[in-house]
Parts: structure tokens; sequence; C-alpha cells
């Protein structure tokens, strides 16, 4: 297991043998990030993905990017070992070092073993219910639990699948999912159970921060998964008092997903907010999810738009410059595998973000 965590000094390193454009390195967490990161996502439960994942996260790195983000159940566990090769062969080649590096991951959905196993209710009852870990009463929708030692298992097997002491930051993965099933009371309740339980896995140095990965929650006004970011705040401070880790959210935003950042979904001392507007009045980090909407994006953005971002020349960079520049956001997230998707990607680095007017001029349409 590497030892260690990202860290304000091992941070200012990286950045020092690394050329980027200003605005690309970001203050946040007490540490120096990209501001672009890298996503797992996508792909074969195959060897081979496996070991084109290890090669591209190594050369994202390579290109200036210290965020990686995973989930255990991304390629039924396989994402994260994949990024654990990458980590354990880059330090020992000595292209990196641990404490350079923010590696994010998330529990909830449940991760099985390399692929989907011939039955998943005998496999979680003989994992999980056998084991005293979780009950089928824990489980919403046969997919998604987030009972306390259920979570604690989890935290485990991402140390050991990443091959770290310490994981950066640790989301509950789509949490909301659960709201419809269980109600508000019921699901509060929940939330501020698993956040109990990985505030005393912090204490124990299994990770740093905390918070929650969505994808509906707190981009809609009205719903049934709708999310409260000051109720959800409110479940870490009961869990964790006043010095609680719940320090990060993640959801999606894009050119076609602007929600977080247009639509006031969250109210705030009385009055209605957009996401990213109360997020940073109550001091949290945002990443952010499929800024290219998982390839949509990509040929399809209209010439006025693409015009408004003269020093880029792909679409795939374009919508990652877009997200990027957001107020309020530290990094998007983007899935990448091949060189030539990594350097496309990348030519951000080498850009300065969209400075505040340039950025508002693509929210008024005929500006």
């Amino acid at each position: 297991m590497i030892a260690g965590r990202a860290t304000p000094d091992g941070t200012a390193k990286f950045i020092q043998i690394r050329r980027a454009a200003n605005g690309h390195w970001r203050q946040d967490l007490g540490v120096t990030l990209s501001s672009v990161g890298m996503g797992t996502y996508l792909g074969k439960w195959d060897d081979a993905t496996d070991a084109v994942v290890a090669t591209a996260a190594r050369r994202a790195i390579a290109k200036g990017v210290n965020v990686l983000d995973s989930a255990i159940n991304y390629r039924f566990q396989r994402a994260e070992r994949s990024l654990g090769q990458a980590l354990k062969d880059g330090i020992a080649a000595g292209e990196f070092s641990r404490d350079q590096i923010l590696i994010c991951t998330k529990g909830g959905y449940l991760s099985f073993e390399g692929q989907p196993p011939a039955d998943p209710r005998a496999w979680f009852e003989g994992t999980f219910v056998d084991e005293g870990i979780a009950t089928f009463d824990d489980l919403v929708d046969d997919s998604h639990c987030m009972a306390p030692a259920y979570l604690r298992h989890e935290v485990d097997q991402s140390r050991k699948n990443l091959g770290v002491e310490t994981i950066d930051v640790y989301y509950v993965h789509n949490p909301e999912g659960q709201l419809p099933a269980v109600g508000e009371k019921e699901f509060d309740r929940r939330l501020t159970a698993a956040f109990r339980e990985l505030e005393k896995c912090a204490d124990e140095g299994k990770l740093a921060y905390y918070g929650v990965a969505t994808w509906n929650g707190f981009r809609q006004i009205q719903g049934q998964d709708r999310l409260s970011l000051d109720r959800v705040i409110g479940c870490a401070r009961e869990a964790g008092g006043e010095k609680h880790r719940f320090r990060v959210v993640q959801l999606p935003l894009n050119l076609g997903m602007p929600e977080a950042l247009l639509v006031p979904t969250q109210e705030l001392e009385g009055k209605s907010f957009p996401f990213l507007t109360v997020a940073k009045q109550l001091g949290i980090t945002v990443f952010t999810s499929v800024p290219l909407l998982q390839g949509q994006l990509l040929g399809r953005l209209p010439e006025p738009v693409r015009a408004k971002f003269p020093d880029l020349t792909t679409d795939a960079a374009r919508a990652i410059q877009f997200a990027r520049s957001a107020p309020g956001v530290t990094a998007p997230l983007v899935g990448m595998k091949t060189a030539a998707h990594i350097d496309e990607n990348l030519a951000v680095v080498a850009v300065p973000p969209l400075p505040a007017d340039a950025f508002g001029k693509l929210l008024r349409p005929g500006v």
C-alpha cells in the first residue's frame, strides 16, 4: 500500500515541472490541482482495457493532470485497479510521487468482482448479508447500498484496488437514487449514518475528505430525487460536528446540461440560487462530470459557439474549456484512453480558461 496523500508541498512540486497556461492550476482542498481531471467510467471489463487505462493515466499525469477520478463499480472494480497500476508503475519510474496526485473514488453501487456474477442476488447475499455487512433492506433498486458497514467495506476494497493507504476524496455515489424509495426522513437518517462512518474512516487515515457524487440531485428545482446542499451539509454536521470532512460535490455540467450554473435549484437564507453559487458560498469544492456529454457534443457545436473558442480547434477541447471556465468549478473530469484523445482533450492545458466576460457571452445567445 502506497502511503501518503496529496499535500501542499507535493502538488506545488508537481506544477513546477509541468508547463501550463495561467489559470490551469487551482488552489483547493489545501493543495494545488489541475483544472482538468481524468475520469475512468466507460470501457470493457477486460485485461486489454485495464492496460490501456493504466497507460492513459500516466500520460495524462505527464501532461499536467493531477486529479484522478474513479468508482468501485466502474468496470467492476477494474477502473480502480487500472489507476492503482498506473500509480505503482509511475511512482516506481520516478514520474511522480503519491503526494502530488489527488485520488478520488466513490462507493454506493454494487461492485461485482471483475465481471457480473451469474446470480447477483446470491452474490450479494454471500458477500454482504451472510457476513453481516448489509441486508436486503439496505439495498435500493437491487443496486444501491449506503449502509455504514457496507461503505466501510467499500472504502477498504477501494484502497486495496488503488494500492493506497489514504483516498483523498471519497464520494457517496448518487445517493439521491434512494430518496424516492425511502422518503426524506429515512434518507436523511441513512445519509447521516453513512457520513458518520466516513468520519470514522477519516479519523483512521483511510480518507481525507468525503462528499457526494450526483447525477440528478442538484440539477432540478423539483423532483423526488432532488437534493438540498444545505440539508446534505446538515447531515454532515450532525455526523461530524462543525469540523466535519464533507468538502466535495461532483455533478454534471456541460454545454447541453448547464443547470448547475443557470437553474436556481438551491435555497439559501430564503432565496433561490444555482448550485454553483451556493456551493461557493458554503465552501464546497466542485468537480464536474460528463463535460463532453459522453461524446454527444462532438461535431454538434454550432459555428457561433465554436467561434467563441478561438484558441481551440476541436469540439472536445471547446467543451472542456467551457466546463473548466465555469465560476466555482475546480475541474471537469474527462474520460480518455487513447494517446490521441488525451492530447486532444488536454490541449486546454496550454490555453488560459475563458475570462469572465467571454464566458458570460457563451450564456447569452446573440452576444
